[in-house]
């Protein structure tokens, strides 16, 4: 993995988590290297369910890189991070 390819994680991430935290309404209790993480690790969950729905194969379009599509996953894994958090936060 390159240098390009980890700053294009950090970027996709950032603004992935931060979107996210806004929607959620978590943005006042998350600083940035939060939202850089919320943001990965959403890309991972996104992507799992991706495609584990099956949900845009055949439409030619690919997630990787740093392309709409990718942020788009990244931002739908981060919601619902953020989601399964609160209500585990909620729970306890």
């Amino acid at each position: 993995m390159g240098l390009w390819s980890i700053l294009a994680w950090l970027i996709i991430g950032g603004i992935a988590g931060w979107l996210a935290s806004m929607v959620m309404k978590t943005n006042s209790s998350q600083g940035t290297l939060q939202d850089i993480a919320v943001g990965i690790v959403g890309a991972f969950v996104g992507g799992f369910l991706v495609d584990f729905f099956n949900i845009g194969t055949g439409t030619g379009t690919t997630i990787t890189g740093f392309n709409l599509p990718s942020l788009i996953t990244a931002f739908f894994g981060a919601v619902v991070l953020l989601a399964v958090v609160k209500l585990i936060r909620r729970a306890v």
